[in-house]
């Protein structure tokens, strides 16, 4: 009976099932030790976390190729042992090494820095760390999508190759087919990678009423920091007839979902995360779980960070006037110190948003909301989309923007226009949420970063 290694610990929970069972495990050597006459395998297969320990009488098999990251075949019977660690082991009447490794081998019986690991990402995820990080990243993203698919969300797979730039900054990847011909293709200037889905779901928002896209985005940010990367993945959902209250309460039901069920379905993985990167994990995701987050606004917040520095707390950034776009440092303050937990910060100044945010009656703030949280800081944002043709006209025309280009964003103000949210959420800012790791690029299978891309 071929079997995976996760299915065996399911089948733990009802041992008369497990004692004796004849299985066959097809898997990877992680560690192999000898007692005498006595061999000891710790194999896994990448369905779960957890090995399986192979014993085996080193007298009838000839074994002497099974080392680290060797691939093997192996028959035999359960046994129930009871341990901790091991609470069942497999008793070895046929084993065959499958794909040996080299002397070349870069994995070894010892810890690896990530730097290190960074440079063979066709090897770390052999790694517990990385086995582990890319097992809640693949549970993150089911559960996003069966979060959306139970509240009567539709997935809309929007372009990558676009013409239009939702956040207005420049800083996009060109797409040409010819350099010589650069408009040739397409017959449009500056077609470009995707920074954001946003603008073409907000149509399908208008007619389906709930909708979300989930796909790599691109960023030609010049910048080396442990929190951006040049391809990264977005989740953005759209709701029509919905206020920046109902987008706050959409992101922190969704949040939630979708932090309790991986937690849940790899609680071996968050176990060893919260042991090995970060002895406070469990405990911050808990408090993320059971407490409201916290609803403040800009300028309530900027109080209390004037106050903080009045008060003899140093910032790097302190110039508290109106109009400061918040740092990491702000971002850490309020989370980490003052509210020890989740902050939702609305009604931002209007001049460091994108164009699209609903403009305030004060004429100064958007309906604007980003979420900060502690360790990571802006976890996800949005707004309240600007519903007005004539509002939206203006500010685009005071930002000097290509009104044609954007004609057909603006068409859809014109006619059967209504309120709609939404938001966006870097999907590898939740997998570092999730798994306590600290830099982006350790939450990516290949990353592409600035200054970095190996293949």
């Amino acid at each position: 009976m071929k079997i995976s290694i996760a299915e065996l610990y399911q089948k733990y929970e009802r041992k008369e099932e497990l004692e004796g069972l004849e299985v066959t495990i097809e898997g990877y050597i992680k560690n192999s030790r000898f007692l005498g006459q006595v061999g000891f395998l710790s194999v896994n297969d990448g369905s779960s976390f957890l090995n399986l320990q192979a014993v085996f009488d080193v007298s009838k098999f000839s074994l002497e190729n099974a080392k680290l990251g060797a691939s093997i075949y192996l028959e035999g019977k359960i046994h129930i042992t009871e341990q901790a660690k091991q609470p069942f082991e497999l008793n070895v009447t046929a084993a065959k090494v499958i794909g040996p490794v080299s002397d070349s081998y870069p994995l070894q019986k010892k810890r690896t820095t990530f730097e290190y690991l960074r440079t063979i990402p066709q090897w770390r995820m052999k790694t517990n760390t990385f086995n582990a990080v890319f097992r809640v990243r693949s549970t993150l993203a089911y559960y996003i999508h069966q979060y959306f698919h139970e509240n009567g969300f539709y997935w809309i797979h929007t372009p990558i190759l676009t013409a239009n730039d939702c956040e207005g900054e420049g800083q996009t990847f060109n797409v040409y087919a010819d350099l010589k011909k650069p408009t040739e293709f397409f017959n449009k200037d500056n077609v470009h990678l995707t920074v954001s889905g946003q603008l073409h779901v907000e149509p399908f928002a208008l007619t389906y009423g709930k909708v979300y896209t989930f796909g790599p985005t691109f960023r030609a940010e010049k910048s080396n920091t442990t929190r951006h990367a040049a391809e990264f993945w977005m989740v953005e959902p759209e709701i029509a007839w919905a206020h920046l209250n109902d987008n706050m309460d959409l992101m922190e039901d969704f949040l939630k979902y979708v932090v309790k069920h991986t937690m849940e379905d790899c609680k071996a993985d968050i176990e060893f995360f919260n042991e090995r990167v970060d002895n406070h994990l469990i405990e911050r995701l808990n408090n993320f779980l059971s407490n409201a987050f916290i609803r403040l606004p800009y300028t309530e917040a900027l109080k209390k960070l004037k106050e903080a520095n009045d008060n003899g707390h140093h910032f790097e950034v302190e110039d508290f006037n109106f109009g400061l776009d918040f740092g990491s440092e702000h971002e850490k303050y309020l989370t980490e110190v003052i509210y020890k937990g989740p902050v939702f910060l609305t009604d931002y100044p209007k001049d460091i948003k994108a164009f699209y945010m609903k403009q305030n009656d004060d004429n100064k703030t958007v309906g604007a909301v980003d979420l900060l949280v502690p360790f990571i800081g802006e976890l996800c944002g949005g707004s309240e989309r600007e519903c007005d043709y004539d509002k939206l006209l203006k500010r685009m025309e005071e930002l000097h923007m290509n009104i044609e280009a954007y004609q057909w964003y603006l068409d859809l103000r014109k006619n059967g226009s209504i309120p709609h949210s939404g938001f966006g959420l870097g999907f590898e800012r939740l997998v570092m949420l999730v798994t306590g790791m600290s830099n982006i690029r350790d939450t990516l299978p290949y990353p592409r970063c600035y200054k970095d891309m190996l293949f």
